[in-house]
Order: C-alpha cells, then structure tokens, then sequence
C-alpha cells in the first residue's frame, strides 16, 4: 500500500516579495485545480488572470502583501492580501492537495489576520464559491460572515459565489 505523503509544517517556507514569474503561477495553480477539482473551465483562469492584473497594476508593498508558501525550493501555495478603499481583500487563498491538512490554511490565515490588525484594517472580505467547504469552514471559524449570495455560471458552470466580511 502506498502512503500518501505528508510534509511536516515547519518544512514549509513563506515569502513575501513578489518575484517575476508568481502571477502567472498564481493563474495556473487556480486553472489546473479548480478545473481537476471543481470542474470549473476557461473562463475561471480567465477570471483570476483579469484580477492578477489589477492586482500588478495596483500592487503598493505597503498596503498588500503576500505570501508565498515554498517547500523543497517550489512554491506550493499563497494567498493575497489586496488594499482596497476601506477594506483588506483575502484573494488567491489555495494550496496543492497534498499540502492539505497539516495546518497550512490555518497558518496562513493568521497571517493575513495579523497583517490585517498591523495595518489598521477594520473591514476585510473575500469572494468565493458555495462548493468550497474547506475554505468556507476556514473562514467562519476566522470570524468572517457570509453577506452576499448570487447565482453564477461565470466559472463555466451553475454555482452560488458568496461575499464573506469580516469586521474588527
């Protein structure tokens, strides 16, 4: 029997520097999984493709950042904290399967909640999906609320894209 491989959480290092080439990795890791996954089709990594560009465009080191997940010298997942009028945007929050588990989601989401804080943030927000259960549970358990719910066929298939908040 083949036993699943699971790395320990202190192998995993964070980067915060944007470096050329970590957009398009972000766009592909969200095609690919998302497609395997979800079965989400083109128009998804062409969602997430528009919003990297704005992103690129509007990407201040002093009121974003983010954080590169690497282990074994190759980036594994991220998430992206955004500035936005008066709130923080959690953006891009994925990882590889096989990096599920071990405590890395968790990780993660304390750091963009302690960056939120550093910052002076009040109000922060995210868009998801309904199928994304083990975000979602995530993100509750963090303190986020859902307050949008629209009906949504963008992603190349019948969902229900929700808008969580959450307020300090």
């Amino acid at each position: 029997m083949e036993t699943m491989f699971k790395p320990d959480l202190s192998e995993i290092t964070f980067r915060n520097q944007l470096l050329p080439g970590d957009l398009g990795y972000i766009a592909y890791i969200h095609g690919d999984l998302y497609a395997k996954e979800c079965g989400y089709g083109i128009n998804f990594e062409a969602y997430v493709l528009q919003g990297l560009n704005e992103f690129a465009h509007e990407y201040d080191p002093a009121k974003d950042k983010i954080w590169m997940a690497e282990h074994d010298g190759r980036i594994i997942g991220f998430l992206v904290a955004q500035h936005r009028l008066a709130a923080l945007q959690l953006r891009y929050f994925i990882f590889l399967p096989e990096y599920r588990g071990i405590g890395l989601g968790n990780k993660l989401m304390n750091g963009f909640l302690d960056f939120m804080k550093e910052g002076g943030y009040r109000r922060a927000y995210l868009w998801t999906t309904n199928e994304q259960h083990a975000a979602i549970a995530l993100y509750t358990k963090s303190g986020f609320k859902l307050t949008e719910e629209k009906p949504s066929n963008t992603f190349g298939k019948e969902l229900m894209e929700r808008r969580y908040e959450l307020n300090l």
